[in-house]
């Protein structure tokens, strides 16, 4: 090759490398013509713009957020639990209390021996040690091992967590109810949880009396939420519950318990009731449905048991209701004292022939009085339907707050199922006279014939006499019939005692009020002979009322006078006597 020849083609190396070393230099922002410096300008500010933006959106929108979550990280807090209120009887002995106990969690993350802790655990606060492992050896920083443990056992057990130096294991104050009585009175308390929160009974009535305010332990924790030993806490000091005093007398609340309970096999009869009370205050004495509601193991306790059924249930009143019949047709004027009514033996009430229990074949003359004393359904009949009628009568029961709510204080009252005028049939006023036809909770019977005793005052029953110390006002609902009505309805009361279907009511040496009642149960909407809701209701002394008293079985084949009478004078004895209330033909 020729000289020339080869430094021409050096040159042509040369400058295709220039020419290619330019067009890269180009793209990447430093050839001639690129623009170099001007695009890494605006892609650094692209960049610093997103950082700045970011920073800003976790400062102004995410940072109070991210604050708490940092703080929760680094901060423990644990409840304090306020004392729950006391709650006591009418003469000061104590029902329901709180006592110091202590919550027992662990940190696993910390436990330094869990079979030996285990054991330890076991040995003094019952149970497997297995159990006790297993919670021990979670993949957590906290659990429960067991809550509100006795305070002597919690106490011993801290201190052999201390000699022994196990860590994780630790102790929460908390306190959990006790009843001194045990299981008397429990359907009334009602229960708490195990967060001390009322979930039945008064204790639900009334908890944001008894709750009080819980305080707040805040501690600073170090990785794995292990509390700093020596590091600051903030102490927010709980409120104790205010304290609560029953219209009820424990004593007369075991009596009523225990009659009640021993009247079930003696009578065959499924389950049964009582409710006690002043007709002058519409103060709770005592009451109680079977089954009864042991709060001292609460793990047997049922819903049923934990319901008040005079309250939350619903049943044909049956004859005790012609005392209200008696009533309307005595403050209407459609009916006096000494008018006689000829009454058949039989009398059709919509499209059923109704009769009387002793099966009488005649016609009888009856007043009022009489009809009361032979518990005459084809008396209460034919007085409501043809004397007092269907406008009157329905106005009356409304009077008594018949299918209408008491306003007891105690939870899940219903307010029953009454017809209102505009749905009256044939049949219902006929029914309606002597029980039938109509189901409602048998508070509502206490109020009504209460009402009869106390001279017209329609009163709220209640339990709760005073919250904090402060008295509780419980003021008339208004008026349901006239004293001058009220005091012959209760003398007419007196001879059914005396001489008519409760006889087997009687107190001696005390003049008492009363009427039997015997129901039929219904089932899928059909009365089922044999099967009875047998009660009783009356008041002493008679001129003078101070106790009222409902009785009642359910689901007996006997009458109201060879069952509920018994149980009636039984429990009316023990009660006049434990109130103090002199004989009635006492010259004191």
């Amino acid at each position: 090759m020729s000289e020339n020849r080869r430094a021409r083609q050096e040159d042509s190396y040369d400058e295709a490398a220039r020419e290619r070393f330019g067009s890269g230099g180009g793209r990447f922002g430093f050839g001639p013509g690129g623009g170099g410096l001007p695009g890494v300008f605006i892609l650094m500010c692209v960049l610093l713009l997103g950082i700045v933006g970011r920073l800003a959106y976790l400062q102004l929108v995410e940072g109070q957020k991210l604050a708490d979550a940092a703080e929760k990280r680094r901060t423990n807090e644990q409840t304090l639990m306020a004392r729950r209120g006391t709650i006591y009887d009418r003469n000061g002995n104590v029902l329901a209390m709180s006592e110091e106990c202590y919550d027992v969690y662990c940190n696993p993350k910390e436990v330094t021996d869990a079979d030996a802790q285990s054991n330890m655990l076991a040995s003094w606060l019952g149970g497997d040690a297995s159990t006790y492992k297993e919670t021990l050896t979670k993949d957590t920083t906290f659990a429960y091992l067991v809550r509100k443990a006795s305070k002597g056992a919690c106490e011993s057990l801290r201190k052999e967590l201390l000699s022994n130096e196990y860590a994780g294991v630790y102790l929460l104050e908390q306190t959990k109810r006790v009843y001194p009585y045990g299981e008397v009175c429990g359907q009334i308390l009602g229960m708490v949880n195990t967060d001390n929160v009322g979930i039945s009974g008064l204790e639900l009535a009334y908890d944001k009396d008894l709750a009080g305010t819980n305080g707040k332990l805040t501690m600073e924790t170090g990785l794995g939420g292990t509390p700093i030993a020596g590091a600051a806490a903030e102490v927010k000091e709980p409120v104790d519950g205010k304290d609560l005093v029953l219209s009820i007398d424990v004593d007369v609340q075991r009596c009523v318990e225990e009659q009640v309970a021993g009247s079930l096999e003696q009578n065959d009869a499924k389950s049964g009731f009582a409710m006690a009370c002043d007709p002058r205050s519409g103060e709770i004495i005592a009451a109680c449905s079977t089954p009864y509601a042991n709060l001292t193991k609460p793990e047997e306790l049922t819903n049923e048991a934990l319901n008040l059924k005079m309250v939350s249930n619903s049943y044909d009143p049956g004859s005790i209701f012609k005392v209200l019949t008696a009533a309307i047709g005595l403050e209407s004027g459609t009916v006096q004292s000494s008018t006689y009514f000829t009454v058949p033996p039989t009398i059709l009430v919509g499209h059923d022939i109704v009769a009387d229990d002793d099966g009488r074949g005649e016609y009888m003359q009856m007043n009022l009085r009489e009809v009361l004393r032979r518990s005459s359904n084809v008396g209460a009949a034919l007085i409501a339907q043809e004397a007092i009628g269907a406008d009157t009568f329905a106005q009356g029961i409304e009077k008594f707050g018949i299918g209408q709510l008491t306003g007891i204080d105690y939870p899940g009252e219903s307010a029953g199922i009454v017809k209102r005028r505009e749905e009256y049939d044939g049949s219902s006023v006929g029914s309606m006279s002597f029980g039938q036809g109509l189901s409602i909770p048998m508070v509502q019977m206490v109020r009504a014939v209460g009402s009869i005793a106390n001279g017209g005052k329609l009163l709220t029953p209640h339990f709760v006499a005073s919250v904090d110390g402060q008295p509780l006002d419980w003021p008339s609902q208004g008026t349901s019939i006239s004293e001058d009505t009220a005091e012959k309805v209760r003398d007419m009361m007196r001879t059914v005692v005396e001489d008519g279907t409760a006889t087997t009511a009687a107190v001696e040496g005390y003049d008492i009020a009363a009427k039997t009642g015997t129901g039929e149960e219904a089932e899928n909407g059909k009365y089922i002979k044999g099967r009875y809701l047998a009660s009783l209701i009356g008041f002493a002394p008679a001129s003078n009322p101070q106790i009222l008293l409902y009785v009642g079985l359910n689901e007996t084949p006997y009458l109201a006078y060879s069952s509920a009478g018994p149980v009636f004078s039984a429990i009316m004895g023990e009660v006049l006597e434990d109130m103090g209330i002199l004989s009635s033909y006492s010259d004191v």
